[in-house]
C-alpha cells in the first residue's frame, strides 16, 4: 500500500510503501521500513530500515507512528503528525501534512515541534483551531498509553 504525505496545495510532497496490518471504518494500521539514512532525532538515532507501525485515522486530525529499533525491534517512542484527516483508499493512504508534530519518547516525554513551520503556513482560524484541538487530543490519549512490549 502507497502512503501519500502532501502540502496544503495538495502537492506529495512524500511517498513510501507499508504493509497494512490492520483495518476498520476509521483507520488503518501499516508497517512500513524507515527509508532514509541514519540521522539522530530528540534522545534516539532513527535509522535506515527501523520498523514503522503507522496509524492513521479518517476521523482525527492526526496519525500516530510508533518507531521499533532495525537491530533489536526494542520500542524508541512515537512520532506524530498533525494534519487533516487521512484518505483511506484500498491502495493508498494519503495525508495533508500541516507541520506541527509530537513526539512522545519511550518515557513517556512529550515535545511539540515545528511550531515555527505551523506560523509559516499562515492557516485560517478555523484550520489553526483544529490543528491545536488535534493536537490537545492527542497528548491526552498518548498520556494514558503504555509503551508496546
Amino acid at each position: 500500500m502507497k502512503v501519500l504525505k502532501k502540502n496544503l496545495a495538495d502537492e506529495v510532497t512524500w511517498q513510501y510503501e507499508g504493509i497494512a496490518l490492520s483495518r476498520d471504518e476509521n483507520a488503518i494500521t501499516l508497517e512500513a521500513l524507515f527509508n532514509r539514512d541514519d540521522m539522530p532525532f530528540m534522545e534516539i538515532v532513527l535509522k535506515r530500515n527501523d520498523r514503522f507501525v503507522e496509524t492513521f485515522y479518517s476521523d482525527r486530525w492526526y496519525s500516530i507512528f510508533e518507531i521499533y529499533d532495525r537491530d533489536d525491534d526494542h520500542f524508541k517512542g512515537w512520532y506524530c503528525n498533525i494534519g487533516k484527516p487521512a484518505i483511506i483508499e484500498d491502495d493508498f493512504v494519503s495525508y495533508v501534512d500541516l507541520a506541527l508534530d509530537l513526539w512522545v519518547s519511550a518515557d513517556g516525554t512529550q515535545t511539540v515541534l515545528d511550531e515555527d513551520e505551523l506560523d509559516e503556513l499562515n492557516l485560517d482560524d478555523e484550520l489553526k483551531r483544529r490543528v491545536y484541538d488535534g493536537l490537545k487530543e492527542l497528548q491526552t490519549f498518548l498520556k494514558t498509553k503504555n509503551p508496546p512490549c
